[in-house]
């Protein structure tokens, strides 16, 4: 009997990628650390909110700042040190619910 190798993202290489994000970036139709270096936070907060259709703590903005500055860059640092960088710059992002007709 053969063992059976787990294939794993690449994307758990990155400092702020755990399974939890791993699946929501997935959703996102993300799968390399490359495409991650082209987006931004904001688009892809929103863009996770009208896929799953409902609030996301906005942590998760600090979490995609710190995966695509290290995507571009290559420094590896706490998602934590964009809280401050969103609070300043006064976000308001909420986006999974539709508009009414």
């Amino acid at each position: 009997m053969g063992i059976k190798k787990k294939h794993t993202s690449e994307l758990l290489k990155l400092k702020n990628v755990g399974p939890a994000t791993l699946r929501d970036l997935q959703l996102l139709g993300i799968t390399a650390i490359n495409q991650l270096a082209e987006k931004s936070a904001d688009e892809l907060y929103t863009h996770l909110e009208k896929v799953t259709n409902k609030h996301h703590d906005l942590c998760m903005w600090d979490v995609f700042a710190a995966i695509i500055y290290e995507a571009q860059t290559g420094r590896k640092e706490g998602w934590w040190k964009w809280t401050q960088i969103r609070k300043n710059r006064g976000l308001i992002l909420c986006s999974h619910k539709s508009a009414k007709k």
